[in-house]
């Protein structure tokens, strides 16, 4: 194997790494070369996910036993030194987030790049956090990446103007930080009783603790799950998300789409690791069962409630949360794959909503402002040493109006209706149906929650028909005067390629699943993960 395939699942982390810090060091003026490596960064670690992908569903004979790779920093053997593994669930959500990632980068660069804002290398930045959680094969490690991504998360939600975006983002700030300390406190416990921080090497040192033992485990393994809900966006503490996501600027929203999968990531990756404990499995899942289904109803009144595209989109993630959590919750088996089908297409959904909020909201009438005498201010560019004319597209007139612009939005709005209420025949309805079909055909002894799940989901899909119509009819009917929006190329073409894959996904849904149902095999033999990351450690 050549020097660059056994290098390569370090690859997602190291590109956008040196690649962010090196745009640090170059000026607002030699913008090109900043956006020019930030595409090549986000096409490098689309194809290295790719690659992964491959490699983990054995289209690449004799690359990895099992579909596990892994990587061993600095060569050192595990549990002694930090590891990255490479599965066929982490490889799925690298390309999930590369994807978005480079839609989002490309529809950024169209309208939303503004100067004296490092965009593009805080989204280096959060790459480097989001592919390291999905990467990493240790506890610590995953704390780690997690703080990279919420700090340079921290910078894009500040992103523009305004004192209500500082607001909500500081609330964002404040109970993320909280969640971090519930997170290294939990690391800590668990450290303190296993000695290490391997997840492979925990899950073989748990038969043998002590009671007392198990018992100060299970508070840190508590923790860290508190932590975990917060960051996946749960209700009761979500509070935060609807405000955050839709008060920041379309293309930073988009990328957040998959921030909240990272925690459920986080708790399928921890949970089906730790938790062969059969009784304090099934706490673990009653409480994301009820967590769960508060939340999908938090969310559709959210939606019901929504007066404007980008809040009732932001509410939409927090349905996906909760449906996810709840079909966890469940505690079966055969409900992981399409689980993942659902997540995969809420995450494509949810980001060609946001980036369409920015390119509809335009459309709405704004009314004329009585002429000012004072004196016109300098462009904004100006101050950052960029020569006139700015090519930062900051006028919303800036662009080449493509035909039929308002039908092209309405066309996609409706697409994204039906994909985040789940209606025939687009993947949003596949993967609903293949949820609760899954939860009702089981011999589970207690069908009383799967019902409340499948009511609960129904109800959900009538709330977001209801109040996306509504707010259909205000955007794109309700007013007799109405400004058409002057679209780029590099805009409408992200969205319309998210909405094109999740029509890939419908229409390869079998093969889609098939795959899912691997990885859903992969994520539920831990020994396997054990065996490839240990491998003959004593």
């Amino acid at each position: 194997m050549s020097l660059l395939l056994t290098h390569l699942p370090v690859l997602p982390i190291v590109v956008p790494l040196v690649t962010g810090a090196t745009m640090l060091l170059l000026r607002e003026r030699h913008r090109r070369a900043r956006v020019t490596l930030a595409l090549a960064s986000a096409v490098v670690q689309l194809g290295a996910a790719v690659t992964l992908l491959a490699f983990t569903t054995g289209l690449v004979p004799g690359a990895w036993a099992e579909g596990i790779g892994v990587y061993r920093i600095g060569g050192w053997p595990a549990p002694f030194g930090i590891v990255l593994v490479v599965d066929p669930l982490s490889a799925l959500m690298l390309v999930l987030f590369a994807t978005v990632a480079l839609a989002a980068l490309v529809y950024a660069v169209a309208h939303w790049d503004n100067p004296g804002q490092p965009f593009h290398s805080l989204l280096q930045f959060l790459a480097v956090g989001v592919n390291g959680a999905f990467l990493t094969g240790d506890v610590f490690n995953l704390f780690v990446f997690f703080e990279i991504l919420l700090t340079a998360s921290y910078g894009l939600v500040l992103r523009g103007l305004g004192s209500q975006r500082v607001k909500t983002g500081l609330n964002y700030i404040a109970v993320n930080l909280g969640s971090s300390a519930l997170f290294l406190m939990g690391v800590a416990l668990i450290y303190g009783i296993t000695g290490t921080l391997n997840m492979a090497d925990i899950t073989r040192t748990l038969p043998a603790l002590a009671p007392a033992d198990r018992t100060v485990f299970d508070a840190g393994a508590a923790l860290l799950g508190v932590a975990f809900l917060v960051k996946a966006g749960s209700w009761p503490l979500n509070f935060w998300l609807p405000r955050t996501y839709s008060g920041a600027v379309p293309p930073v929203a988009a990328v957040f789409a998959i921030m909240t999968k990272v925690g459920i990531y986080a708790v399928l990756r921890v949970g089906t690791l730790l938790g062969e404990d059969q009784l304090a499995a099934a706490i673990l899942g009653g409480i994301l069962f009820y967590t769960g289904l508060a939340t999908l109803i938090a969310g559709s009144i959210g939606m019901l409630s929504a007066r404007y595209l980008a809040r009732f989109v932001a509410y939409s993630v927090v349905v996906s949360t909760g449906l996810l959590l709840a079909t966890l919750g469940l505690g079966l088996e055969e409900l992981t794959a399409p689980v993942l089908f659902y997540l995969a297409t809420s995450v494509l959904t949810t980001a060609a909503f946001f980036m369409l909020t920015g390119m509809a909201e335009r459309a709405r009438l704004t009314h004329p402002q009585p002429e000012s005498t004072a004196p016109a201010p300098k462009p904004f560019h100006v101050a950052f040493g960029v020569a006139a004319p700015d090519p930062y597209g900051l006028d919303e007139e800036v662009g080449t109006a493509i035909p039929l612009t308002m039908a092209f939005l309405g066309l996609v709005f409706v697409f994204c209706v039906l994909l985040v209420a789940g209606l025939p025949p687009l993947p949003g309805f596949i993967a609903k149906f293949a949820v609760l079909s899954t939860a009702l055909g089981t011999n589970a002894a207690n069908q009383a929650p799967v019902w409340l799940l499948t009511i609960a989901v129904l109800v959900s899909g009538f709330a977001a028909i209801f109040a996306s119509s509504r707010l259909g009819m205000r955007l794109f009917w309700a007013q007799a005067a109405r400004r058409v929006p002057r679209l780029r190329v590099l805009e409408a073409a992200p969205v319309a390629l998210l909405v094109l894959v999740t029509f890939a996904m419908a229409a390869f849904a079998p093969a889609v699943m098939q795959f899912l149902q691997a990885a859903s095999a992969s994520l539920h033999d831990p020994d396997a993960y054990v065996q490839a990351v240990l491998g003959g450690a004593p």
